[in-house]
């Protein structure tokens, strides 16, 4: 059996020689070039079996370099790597043919097995799509270079090339109506309808009737036959927002749809097909949802194709300078406004329960109030004076502690007593930290809710 050669155009002299000891190890011969164009005209001389590009190449890009390659008839698969990962490179790559795409530092499983799986493979990639446009939000709510968004970048650029189920988790106000837009818009299906549901806020028939439609009289006021989301979307992209709060009569019929493309409207006996892509999006983890019974497992499957989990803001807070300036610039209304010193160090401060959401709102805010050129901390919300007071030195708690028990035990308190009131006080205290919005409290500190809303009532902490 003839060796595999395997292109590697990487100008890190270290990355190159290690990729080259992988290739390797896996059975396959490794042929090295340090820029775009030398990397190019080995390409066009030789025959190989996979191309590992690097985006970053002194004089010309790897995104221009994997364009001429993916005009080469027959070519072969090309892996994309890239030191720092943005939404519109890892689209950008995936559109002009790339067929994987890793962020560096590389992990080496991940490498072993995106190389033998091309390998394996050694089809000629589909044609590329022209890059479709990317708005000022797309750029700025799901740009930076957090750590924590290289994963998320690489599944939209994936989901983008795929007709799969795509379900997107995260907390309420991270953006994922953003992201269901950016993989329509980036997908064969862009020029077809976009269709959204916001299923947490319909009571269960309206949610069947809007998502499913309805024929004359299926119901007390339904005057005329009515189209259902499913069929407006025909074509297209159906975004479901919400889908962990949809009942579960509702789940078993989407169900059916998702398994068979068909469904009934409500009153009707016919069966009718449509073709779509579904993308769902839920601030729950729906595995706890499928383990408390609330949420369908064949459903749940059927739905996570491929999952992106995008990260709270708390965790990206790389990112929030890139996001402050971006939103700096739309409310400023021409102005020239920045943040002072003091103002950004409380901006990274802060916990931001509300996310991306809560820091649009907190500089909305800000540039409504400030009347100079410099937004200082009095300019900002409440909230965030609050909430990034520094807490006391541990060895101050630790005095506070020690007063507290033996005055409370001299009383006579019992061990259940003192356990109340500190959780009360804890509890009291948190649900300040977050704007008494328990909802958020219980996921940001991985809480079971129900058990917060219980533990609320028994406290009388409010309902």
């Amino acid at each position: 059996m003839t060796t595999p050669k395997i292109l590697i155009i990487e100008d890190e002299v270290g990355l190159a020689t290690g990729l080259a000891t992988v290739c390797q190890r896996l059975g396959a011969q490794a042929n090295l070039c340090a820029s775009g164009e030398s990397g190019l005209q080995e390409f066009l001389a030789d025959h190989f079996a996979l191309v590992i590009l690097d985006v970053g190449l002194p004089g010309m890009s790897g995104l221009r370099v994997l364009e001429t390659i993916n005009q080469t008839p027959g070519r072969p698969p090309v892996l994309i790597i890239t030191a720092h990962g943005t939404l519109d490179n890892a689209v950008a790559a995936r559109q002009l043919g790339a067929d994987a795409y890793l962020v560096k530092p590389l992990d080496l499983p991940q490498l072993d097995r995106t190389i033998q799986d091309l390998l394996s493979a050694h089809s000629p990639a589909a044609g590329g799509l022209p890059p479709a446009v990317q708005t000022e939000d797309v750029s700025a709510l799901l740009g930076g270079a957090a750590p924590a968004m290289q994963p998320v970048f690489a599944a939209i650029a994936h989901a983008t090339v795929s007709d799969a189920p795509v379900l997107v988790i995260g907390p309420t106000g991270t953006g994922k109506t953003l992201v269901a837009r950016v993989i329509h818009a980036n997908s064969p299906r862009r020029q077809a309808p976009f269709v959204t549901l916001l299923c947490g806020a319909l009571p269960e028939q309206l949610l069947e009737s809007e998502l499913f439609g309805h024929e004359k009289n299926a119901f007390t006021g339904a005057s005329a036959m009515r189209r259902g989301h499913l069929e407006r979307a025909h074509g297209g992209t159906l975004f479901l927002d919400e889908i962990g709060d949809i009942p579960m009569s509702v789940q078993a019929k989407l169900l059916r749809f998702v398994e068979e493309k068909t469904f009934t409207r409500l009153g009707g006996r016919e069966d009718l097909h449509v073709d779509l892509r579904l993308i769902t999006a839920t601030n729950h983890r729906l595995r706890d949802e499928v383990q408390a019974g609330r949420f369908r497992e064949d459903l749940y499957y059927r739905l996570q194709v491929l999952e992106i989990d995008l990260p709270p803001l708390a965790g990206r807070k790389e990112d929030i300078p890139t996001l402050s300036a971006f939103f700096l610039g739309r409310f400023a209304a021409g102005r020239d406004l920045v943040l002072s010193p003091e103002a950004t160090r409380r901006l990274g401060g802060y916990a931001w329960p509300g996310n991306i959401r809560e820091l649009r709102n907190a500089l909305e805010y800000a540039t409504t109030v400030c009347s100079g050129k410099i937004i200082h901390p009095h300019h900002l919300p409440r909230t965030l004076h609050q909430t990034t007071a520094l807490p006391p030195p541990d060895d101050d708690l630790e005095r506070t502690l020690q007063r507290w028990v033996a005055t409370k035990v001299q009383a006579g308190a019992t061990y259940k007593q003192l356990h109340a009131e500190m959780e009360s006080t804890i509890l009291k205290h948190l649900l300040q930290h977050f704007d008494q919005k328990p909802t958020i409290l219980a996921r940001v500190l991985k809480m079971n809710r129900a058990t917060l809303l219980k533990k609320r009532r028994y406290l009388d902490l409010g309902s």
